[in-house]
Formats: C-alpha cells, structure tokens, sequence
C-alpha cells in the first residue's frame, strides 16, 4: 500500500489483516520503489498524490522496472480525464476517495481473481508437501486443507517465503504484525505453537523447527 496519509493507512491495515491480506505499506514513492524491488507483491494499492512524486509516475517506474503486479489507484482525483489517464498509464483498477471498505475489498479479490487467470503459478506457493492458495487464502498439506485462521495463514507465508532460512521472533513480529517496537510479549511464540499443530500432525514430518533463544525456520528439503 502507498499511501502518504497516516489515517487512511491505519483505517486500511487491521481490516486488510483480518481479511487475511499481509501488508507492507509505504507513505512515498521511493519507499514503495525500494519495497516492491525486493518482494513480488499479489497487488498493489496506490494513491496518486504522494508527496515525493505523482501517482501515476510511481505506476510507469514500476512497469518499466518489470514490475506486474495488478495496481489499484485510490484517489481523490475524481474526473474522468484523471481516471482514463490512471488505467491508461499502468493502473488496473481506480477507486475513488472517499471509498467504502467493502468496495475496496471487493476490488481487491477481483484483481487477484483477474491476476489468477494470466499468472496461475504465481498465486500458489509451495514448499515439500506443503501448498499455498493466495487467491482463496487457503493452505494445505499433503492434499489435506488446514483450518488456518487468517492470521495464521499470514503467518505461515511469511514462513514458506522465506523457507530454509532463520526468522527470528523480531522478524516475525515486524513483517507479521507490524510491531516496529518490539514490545515484551510471547504472540510469537503462541502463534507458532499453534500452527504447528495445525502443520506438524502427529504421522507427518515436522517442518516447522525452533531454534532456542533465535527463532524458527521452515524445513524446504
């Protein structure tokens, strides 16, 4: 999400959470150039009016940095010539300020639906016998769909995207839950005693693994 409004952003954040979307949100155009560089994003959400450039220039730097993702233009400019320019220049869907929360979420699932059919692999992850549906937000193992909450599935992406390497509990709790501070609080460690009871049933190898007084890591092979 780029979004240069504090309040726009904080109404947006929790909601897109428990509609099971993991957020990264940037307030500029040189933030959200820096974070879609290093992570490929199912969607994006763009407001035009940014403080360091315009909107619809964000757009064509992404595309010309080979940068697919569908993007969503939220805006306060509300003419036709504004909205025309906006899908003309990059964008795939524009919504206009103010929005009702149900609409944009509604917008959202269309372009993931939309991204599913020209990019069907990039909407599944996989890591061994474990499977990731980003479109219908739904994992399985073995075949075998697991009863995740949304917060779990989040939690679980985060874990497959980044398969074979240490996250540590810091990590978790700033990309998972948004926490820059790092507040004295066992979330973590609860959240993951969970999913692996979900994960690693009794009969199945177990793959996600603690590492004492570091974090976890996520078996890939």
């Amino acid at each position: 999400m780029v979004e240069d409004e504090p309040e726009i952003q904080d109404f947006l954040k929790q909601p897109l959470a428990d509609a099971g979307y993991e957020v990264d949100a940037a307030k500029d155009g040189r933030s959200a150039i820096q974070l879609a560089s290093g992570k490929k994003y199912d969607v994006l959400i763009v407001d035009l009016g940014l403080p360091d450039q315009d909107g619809i220039d964000l757009i064509l730097q992404l595309r010309r940095s080979g940068i697919s993702s569908p993007v969503l233009i939220l805006s306060a400019r509300r003419s036709v010539d504004d909205r025309v320019k906006g899908l003309e220049q990059g964008g795939d869907d524009y919504l206009t300020k103010p929005f009702a929360l149900a609409e944009l979420l509604a917008r959202l699932r269309n372009l993931l639906r939309r991204n599913l059919v020209t990019s069907e692999e990039a909407s599944r992850l996989r890591v061994l016998d474990l499977e990731l549906d980003f479109i219908s937000r739904r994992a399985s193992r073995g075949g075998e769909v697991l009863n995740l909450s949304p917060q779990e599935f989040v939690l679980l992406a985060y874990l497959c995207r980044h398969a074979g390497r240490v996250i540590t509990r810091s990590m978790l709790l700033s990309e998972v839950w948004g926490m820059r501070i790092q507040p004295n609080t066992n979330v973590v460690d609860v959240h993951v005693y969970r999913l692996r009871g979900k994960v690693d049933t009794e009969g199945r190898e177990p793959l996600i693994k603690t590492l004492r007084g570091i974090g976890y890591v996520l078996k890939d092979r």
